[in-house]
């Protein structure tokens, strides 16, 4: 299944795209798709944090993905 993947802030600059249209597995988990991303660009395993939106609401890592889907990758933000 296709998903669309988009990046913000860090994960942006690690991946090197503001955006990414993923092949998935039907039936994978936002688990998945993090150890895919880590996998593929290891340095998004150090942030201190990593949220995934799915459809612009924040995503547990067992939820079902499905074809379609826009997910977001959110960073730690700092600032004042």
């Amino acid at each position: 299944m296709k998903c669309s993947v988009k990046a913000f802030g860090i994960a942006r600059e690690i991946l090197d795209a503001r955006e990414l249209m993923l092949d998935l597995p039907d039936g994978a988990t936002v688990a998945q798709l993090r150890q895919l991303l880590i996998g593929r660009y290891p340095r998004l395993g150090a942030l201190t944090s990593l949220f995934i939106a799915v459809n612009t609401e924040y995503a547990p890592d067992d939820r079902l993905l499905l074809s379609g889907d826009e997910i977001a990758l959110i960073p730690p933000v700092s600032g004042g």
